[in-house]
C-alpha cells in the first residue's frame, strides 16, 4: 500500500543492529571522538562571551591533556595541536585579552574577527561531515 510508513525495527532488531556496531568500534577511536567533543565544547566555554566559564575551560583542556597520551599516530599531533591552541586561547581570555583580534569586541569571537592567531575552530567527530579545519580524526 502507499503512503503507510515502513514498518519499525523490533526492539530485538535494533539490539542486533547496535551489538553489530559496538563490535567494530575500537576503544581508540572512542577516545578521539571523545576528545573532538571535549575540545568543541572547551573552545565554547572560552571563546563564547554568553557561554565562557574559564574553570570548564580548565578542565576540558585538562581531559584533553589526559586522552591524548593515550591515542597514537598521527591522530596525537593533530590532538596536541588542539590543545596546544586551546591553552593558548585559554591564557588569553585569563588575561582580559579580546579573543577575536586588536580593537576587537565581546560580540563576534572567531576566525572573521580579522586576528593574527584566530581561536581554533570548533572539532568535529569524524562521523559529522564536513571534516573540522583543525584536525580530522583519522580511522583504519
Amino acid at each position: 500500500m502507499e503512503g503507510t510508513p515502513p514498518e519499525q525495527p523490533t526492539e530485538e532488531e535494533l539490539r542486533a543492529q547496535i551489538e553489530e556496531q559496538l563490535r567494530s568500534v575500537r576503544v581508540e577511536d572512542l577516545l578521539v571522538e571523545s576528545a573532538a567533543s571535549i575540545v568543541n565544547l572547551t573552545v565554547r566555554r572560552i571563546a563564547k562571551p554568553d557561554e565562557q566559564d574559564l574553570e570548564q575551560a580548565r578542565v576540558g583542556i585538562e581531559a584533553v591533556r589526559a586522552l591524548v597520551d593515550l591515542v597514537e599516530g598521527e591522530v596525537a599531533g593533530q590532538i596536541r595541536a588542539a590543545l596546544s591552541d586551546l591553552q593558548l586561547l585559554y591564557a588569553r581570555a585569563s588575561r582580559g585579552e579580546p579573543l577575536d583580534g586588536p580593537g576587537g569586541g565581546e560580540d563576534a569571537p572567531g576566525p572573521e574577527g580579522g586576528t593574527d592567531t584566530p581561536p581554533p575552530q570548533p572539532l568535529k567527530p569524524k562521523s559529522q561531515q564536513p571534516p573540522p579545519k583543525l584536525w580530522t580524526p583519522g580511522r583504519d
